[in-house]
């Protein structure tokens, strides 16, 4: 699998650029806000249909422009696939796959497998629980579509229970034939996620320290350790424990949304005792473990996209990615540096094909 080409037209700041690809790397050159992270923004757009930095689509429309749209053409199991995304003001995103509009974007996540490695991804193993949740959700969405349709009925149910409970507080007379309606949809559907969610890191467990030691060089031991209710034979029982505090704190206090997955360096926590390689090292294999898991379940090798890897590296780390590169270990990759001389330095070295694209102020030269 690989992207032959990408066009955006009134995406952030492009007017209208379009890039050849080559299948190996593509390293993407520019000084800090010229337009070159919103070449990979692009790619994850047509991959997971939204973007990896904005929350809201409308923010990703060039000013005082009444729309975007960006088109990839795709070589997928030896077919073509054009995707296109468009979004217009005060309208949703539309997705099309080969000019046939998509009735739900969520058809779509799981047919372009995406990795990105980008400089805030540290935040997983500082942040709160919620960040590590949707990384996780995500990468098991883009394998098992049930997961992601599962996980969406879940967040519906929810958000309708927890305005069920806002209302029962302000009308005095709650339902609880009503609420047991949900109760019973969100108990089944979080013991499913969670089994799945276990199933997962069951797998990434051993793969994630096999990268780890290659990138450092160290011999500790790193594990992602999953914190849930769900998977206790009580979990019925726990969930409808929390109803008289569900009823006072209007919101419901237990289910796969209370989950969260401890980062682990010999036992203990990475964020308190784990140094900043320590850190970065852990993320880029836990990155790596999510590709190699990807083409074992896909059978095709992901978009790797690595958003100014060099400049959040040290040299030896630099090394050791370049060494699993250099054996063809990845497929097609998309990389962005602020700093070309060291790009074209590092990328010569390398037996493979590579396209330098330069950026500035949205414009783009190959």
């Amino acid at each position: 699998m690989h992207l032959k080409s990408l066009e955006l037209i009134n995406f952030k700041n492009h007017l209208k650029s379009r890039l050849l690809f080559s299948k190996e790397i593509n390293c993407i050159v520019g000084l800090n806000g010229s337009g070159k992270t919103t070449i990979l923004d692009a790619i994850h757009y047509l991959s997971l249909t939204k973007s990896a930095i904005q929350s809201s689509d409308t923010l990703n429309v060039l000013h005082d422009q009444p729309f975007f749209t960006i088109k990839g053409d795709f070589e997928l199991s030896r077919q073509n696939l054009e995707v296109r995304c468009t979004m217009e003001q005060g309208k949703k995103k539309t997705i099309f796959q080969n000019e046939n509009p998509l009735s739900r974007n969520s058809e779509h996540v799981g047919t372009i497998p995406l990795v990105l490695i980008a400089p805030d991804d540290t935040d997983l193993i500082r942040g709160g629980s919620d960040g590590r949740r949707k990384f996780f959700d995500g990468l098991i969405s883009q394998l098992d579509r049930e997961y992601l349709q599962k996980l969406i009925r879940y967040h519906n149910f929810l958000k309708q229970r927890n305005a069920l409970l806002k209302r029962f507080a302000e009308t005095g007379r709650p339902d609880f034939t009503l609420l047991g309606s949900y109760d019973v949809e969100l108990i089944s559907l979080s013991e499913s996620l969670a089994s799945k969610r276990s199933a997962l890191l069951d797998e990434l467990g051993p793969i994630l320290q096999k990268y780890y030691e290659e990138l450092s060089e160290g011999q500790e031991k790193v594990e992602i350790s999953y914190e849930t209710r769900a998977l206790d034979k009580n979990f019925e029982d726990y969930f409808f424990s929390k109803r008289d505090r569900d009823l006072m704190i209007k919101s419901t206090a237990a289910g796969i949304h209370k989950d969260d997955y401890h980062f682990l360096i010999n036992g203990h926590p990475l964020r308190k005792i784990g140094s900043q390689g320590q850190q970065k090292s852990f993320i880029i294999a836990l990155k790596l473990a999510q590709f190699q898991i990807f083409e074992k379940e896909k059978g095709e090798k992901p978009l790797l996209l690595l958003d100014d890897i060099f400049d959040k590296l040290d040299d030896k780390r630099i090394e050791q990615l370049m060494k699993l590169i250099s054996k063809h270990t990845f497929g097609q990759i998309f990389l962005t540096d602020a700093r070309p001389e060291r790009s074209y330095s590092i990328l010569s070295e390398l037996d493979a094909e590579a396209f330098f694209f330069e950026v500035e102020s949205g414009t783009v030269k190959q």
